[in-house]
């Protein structure tokens, strides 16, 4: 298969789940994938997030081996909101390495806070915050001034979030 022209071929569901199956777990499948999500151009890039969310589902441990790559990305200040959406909703389900914590922490607040982000990455960034704060408790309290000052108006799949998190960062 060749990589790049799946990944251009169409922008589905199906097509990145077909994409994910084809790299499974091998780490030189995954690797050709993090290589084009990292250097390729802005399309290629886009439409390769979804797979490696899929795949970071079903094997962490790849992306565990390169989730300092992938965060890397949330510093290019024109990345695709798909890039944010699946880094952030990766993160939200592996171990983050402690030389990350801070620059992740970092970026969840500033999408938390941001009211043009996308409602998932702001969810996302949420359960992220609220996982780092069982190893940082001094944060939970500016963790909840957040939420509570940034998110206005937020729909229902947004409450429920806000609740689960609020009752985690509380407890």
């Amino acid at each position: 298969m060749d990589l790049r022209d799946e990944i251009l071929k169409e922008h589905s569901r199906k097509q990145a789940q077909k994409i994910a199956d084809w790299v499974g777990n091998d780490k030189k499948r995954f690797s050709k994938l993090i290589d084009l999500f990292l250097h390729d151009e802005y399309r290629v890039v886009q439409r390769s997030a979804y797979p490696i969310s899929i795949i970071s589902d079903k094997h962490p441990e790849l992306a565990e081996a390169n989730i300092g790559l992938m965060v890397k990305r949330l510093y290019d200040k024109d990345t695709h909101v798909a890039v944010r959406r699946n880094v952030i909703r990766i993160l939200q389900f592996i171990e983050i390495p402690k030389n990350l914590h801070a620059k992740v922490l970092n970026f969840c607040m500033q999408y938390l806070q941001d009211p043009n982000e996308p409602i998932a990455v702001r969810c996302f960034s949420m359960t992220v915050l609220a996982r780092l704060s069982k190893q940082y408790p001094a944060l939970n309290n500016e963790i909840v001034q957040v939420i509570n000052s940034s998110v206005k108006n937020p729909t229902s799949g947004m409450k429920v979030r806000i609740r689960r998190v609020l009752k985690e960062l509380m407890s």
